[in-house]
C-alpha cells in the first residue's frame, strides 16, 4: 500500500482541523473543474491486469492479485496519452524526467488526490501500488490539464464507459477462450457506434506457447467532460492500425 494512500484512509478528522478538512475538500472540487487544457488527439490505453501480470510477477498489484478482484474482470487503466506521441512532460523540470525515466516512480512528487480519487484509482488502476499513476501523471497528464485529479476524474470517467459497454462483456464472458481482432473491432462498434472499431488497436504478447490479449489502446479527440460520450469522443478520432489479429484473454493467476 502507498504512503498516498495510507495518509489518506488513515485520517481521523479532529474539531481543530475540521474546517481545515473543508477548505481542503474545496480545494479538491476546484482541482476537478479545472480545464481540459488539451483538446486535440489522444490514446486511451487499457490493459487487461492477469495478462500484464504473467510478466510482473514480483509487481505489488501481481502479488496481491486474486480471484474475483476487480482488475481480474476488469479493464484496468493504464493511461491517457495525449498525441503525438512526442507530446509528453509537459513543464516538468529536468531533474524529475529524469527521475521518471529511471523508472523511480516512487520518488515522483505526491500529487495530493482526493481520498475519493485514491480510491477509485486503487482499484481501477492497480498500477497505483508500483506509483504507475505518478509516472502518468508526469508524463502524460501535465499535458493534458493543469490539475492531476481533473486528469484522473476524465481518465475514470473513460474507463468506467468501457467497463459498462458490451465490450468488457465480451471479454469477462470469454476469459480463458480466444478472442479475434475482429469479434472486439465489432464489440466497439456495438457498444459505441459503427466505426468505432477502426480507432482501436489490440496488443497481444507472447507467454509460453500462448498469444495473450495484454492491452488495448482506443483513439480520441475533443472536449472529454463530466459525462464522457465514448460515442462522439471516438468517431472525431483517425482510424489506426488494428494489432495483433487474435489473442486468448487470461484468466487470474499463472498459466
Amino acid at each position: 500500500m502507498s504512503r498516498e494512500y495510507r495518509k489518506m484512509t488513515c485520517i481521523r478528522p479532529m474539531p481543530m482541523v475540521v474546517a481545515a478538512l473543508f477548505l481542503l475538500a474545496i480545494s479538491h472540487q476546484t482541482q476537478a473543474k479545472s480545464p481540459q487544457t488539451h483538446t486535440g488527439a489522444m490514446v486511451l490505453a487499457i490493459s487487461w491486469q492477469p495478462a500484464f501480470c504473467e510478466r510482473a510477477k514480483r509487481r505489488p498489484e501481481c502479488r496481491s492479485q486474486r480471484k474475483g478482484r476487480f482488475d481480474t474482470h476488469h479493464f484496468s487503466l493504464h493511461g491517457l496519452w495525449p498525441q503525438p506521441a512526442s507530446r509528453s512532460y509537459c513543464g516538468v523540470s529536468e531533474s524529475v524526467v529524469e527521475t521518471d525515466k529511471r523508472r523511480r516512480w516512487r520518488d515522483l512528487p505526491a500529487l495530493g488526490l482526493s481520498r475519493e480519487m485514491q480510491r477509485a484509482l486503487w482499484q481501477m488502476m492497480p498500477g497505483a501500488q508500483s506509483f504507475l499513476h505518478r509516472h502518468e501523471w508526469i508524463k502524460h497528464g501535465t499535458c493534458y490539464s493543469d490539475s492531476p485529479e481533473r486528469y484522473f476524474h476524465d481518465s475514470v470517467a473513460l474507463l468506467e464507459a468501457i467497463n459498462a459497454s458490451s465490450v468488457r462483456d465480451l471479454f469477462a464472458d470469454n476469459i480463458g477462450r480466444r478472442l479475434t481482432n475482429a469479434q472486439i473491432r465489432n464489440a466497439f462498434d456495438e457498444a459505441f457506434g459503427r466505426g468505432a472499431g477502426l480507432r482501436v488497436r489490440v496488443s497481444c504478447r507472447r507467454d509460453g506457447r500462448r498469444e495473450i490479449i495484454d492491452e488495448i489502446t482506443i483513439g480520441l479527440s475533443g472536449v472529454i467532460g463530466d459525462e464522457p460520450s465514448m460515442t462522439r469522443l471516438i468517431a472525431a478520432s483517425r482510424p489506426t492500425k488494428r494489432g495483433c489479429p487474435a489473442g486468448i484473454v487470461d484468466p487470474v493467476g499463472y498459466q
